[in-house]
């Protein structure tokens, strides 16, 4: 039987393989920057994006000193969440902390390789004529999200969870 650490790890490993592999297949082989945006599905839009700064848009700021702070920031981070996932007893913590780590590194290889993050995701919908759009993101940024909702999951019903009358 897999142990929570075994199978967080292989989640982090999965989740950074995919977002990476995704980003390439995009940039490389579909060629996206050259076809613009590209619907899918009526709701779902594949449009390239170089996002600089960080959650949302936050902090579009190219300069050296930003990048390295960001980068800096996000490797105490997965530092951290890693040492949480080592002391972790619960497998879905595990895993969640699996997917966010592998979604860090994913986008920090991405800043590192290209100057920002490859964002490429547009869900959007039309109501009464008027098109609401999300912000585009990537398959890191989604397994970041799921994460944190495992995580929170996890710690409000979780086997380890503080159960108060």
């Amino acid at each position: 039987m897999a142990t929570p650490l075994r199978s967080g790890i292989l989640a982090a490993i999965a989740t950074l393989a995919i977002d990476q592999a995704s980003k390439l297949w995009l940039l490389d082989v579909f060629d996206i920057a050259h076809r613009g945006r590209v619907r899918v599905t009526p709701f779902f839009d594949l449009d390239l994006a170089w996002n600089i700064g960080i959650t949302f848009g936050w902090l579009q700021d190219d300069s050296r000193f930003v990048q390295i702070g960001l980068m800096v920031v996000k490797a105490a981070a997965v530092i951290a969440l890693s040492v949480w996932m080592a002391r972790s007893r619960s497998m879905l913590a595990a895993l969640a902390l699996g997917l966010i780590i592998g979604g860090a590194i994913g986008n920090a290889i991405d800043r590192l390789v290209h100057g920002a993050v490859v964002d490429f995701a547009l869900l959007h919908v039309e109501i009464a004529g008027q098109d609401y759009m999300w912000y585009v993101f990537n398959l890191a940024d989604a397994a970041i999200v799921a994460g944190v909702a495992a995580l929170l999951y996890d710690s409000f019903f979780g086997a380890d969870a503080v159960k108060v009358p």
